[in-house]
């Protein structure tokens, strides 16, 4: 049976971390990707673990398209290598085209942009915008805070149990995408009744 999944959006880091398998970790991802044939969509820079992810998925003969804002590709970021690229005006509509091209989404280790797309990609599958699966390539444990986060979020009522289930967490890029090949979108609605005082 054919992967139902076609292109991937990976959100990461413009940096390298201090940690060297966060870069192993990007460069394994992108093998993985490029090996199954699938597209990366990614923020079209040359920087950090985005460009690392990128090169390693170019490696393996795979197609790469870098969604880069008019202010960062007047800087000199976009990366020179790729299959193709758009240059948006702003983040909204960067993270609004990155959502159209993919298919499912992995989150990298990364800083305030990386959770910000990771969140927003979240909610919109929780709200049944898409039905897109959304996964943490979890190196080193990096993401352990969040699924802590989410775990507490539903001990206090604000999140369901399903959707703090929906993010898949794992170390090894193959299980990962496996994963959201087999990913369904949870089927229940985000409101949690108020505790009877």
């Amino acid at each position: 049976m054919p992967s139902p999944l076609r292109s991937i959006a990976v959100f990461s880091g413009s940096n390298f971390g201090f940690n060297p398998a966060y870069t192993e970790g990007a460069r394994a991802l992108g093998r993985e990707i490029g090996r199954r044939g699938l597209q990366l969509v990614y923020g079209g820079t040359d920087r950090g673990l985005m460009g690392i992810v990128a090169d390693a998925v170019l490696a393996e003969g795979g197609e790469v398209v870098g969604i880069i804002t008019r202010y960062l590709h007047d800087l000199g970021h976009l990366h020179g290598g790729l299959t193709r690229h758009e240059i948006t005006p702003d983040m909204r509509s960067r993270k609004t085209r990155m959502s159209e091209w993919a298919d499912a989404f992995i989150a990298l280790p990364g800083g305030l942009g990386t959770f910000e797309e990771l969140f927003e990609v979240a909610t919109l599958t929780q709200l049944g915008e898409h039905n897109k699966g959304v996964a943490c390539l979890n190196i080193g444990d990096f993401f352990n805070p969040v699924r802590s986060l989410f775990e507490h979020a539903v001990k206090e009522g604000f999140m369901k149990t399903e959707h703090s289930d929906m993010l898949i967490f794992d170390t090894d890029p193959a299980a990962l995408i496996d994963a959201l090949e087999q990913w369904q979108a949870p089927n229940v609605n985000k409101w949690i009744a108020p505790a009877q005082t």
